[in-house]
């Protein structure tokens, strides 16, 4: 293992997080991850979150992740929702395919994209974004723009539902990207 790969999991542990470093896998041309974990709980700043439904994922996105999901959403839960966070649901990270329509490999085909359903409050409350974006509560209207937003500072890439059809139901944040948020 890499000193840099080391350095990303002894940081990852600070956290907090739970995970389990991964072996290095190549699947096919251009769809491949080296120094991944599986993640099964971030921390927030009282708590263990659950993380749902989420594979192989690059350290360095698992970091950023699950300092999004402390600082980002936890507190955002508690200010807005009155409530913390629970549970963070996700659509999978690691999948080898390209951008939909295009023969550009996706940041899933390298670990380092998550897809982010849903987010489970204490209370109960869960809060979707294919129901909750437009559909919900003021409240969870602006849980979801903040949470939106907050991904936008810390990821690459974040994409939602006002960025086209098929990110309706999900935020997609990736690691690399460059400052592109939709």
């Amino acid at each position: 293992m890499s000193q840099q790969a080391q350095m990303c999991l002894a940081g990852l542990n600070e956290t907090g997080s739970r995970f389990s470093p991964l072996p290095d896998r190549i699947d096919g041309p251009g769809c491949a991850f080296s120094g991944a974990v599986q993640l099964s709980a971030v921390r927030s700043d009282e708590a263990q979150l659950g993380v749902t439904n989420i594979g192989p994922l690059a350290c360095p996105t698992a970091q950023i992740f699950a300092g999004w999901a402390r600082f980002g959403v936890d507190r955002a839960a508690r200010q807005i929702l009155g409530s913390p966070l629970a549970r963070i649901e996700t659509m999978g990270s690691y999948s080898c395919r390209n951008v939909a329509g295009t023969s550009r490999r996706s940041a899933h085909a390298s670990a380092e994209a998550i897809d982010v359903a849903a987010f489970v409050l204490a209370d109960g409350r869960r809060i979707s974004v294919l129901d909750d974006w437009s559909g919900g509560s003021s409240k969870e209207r602006e849980f979801l723009r903040v949470v939106h937003q907050s991904a936008c500072k810390r990821f690459g890439t974040v994409l939602g539902p006002e960025y086209n059809a098929a990110h309706r139901d999900h935020l997609h944040v990736e690691l690399g990207g460059g400052g592109f948020c939709r």
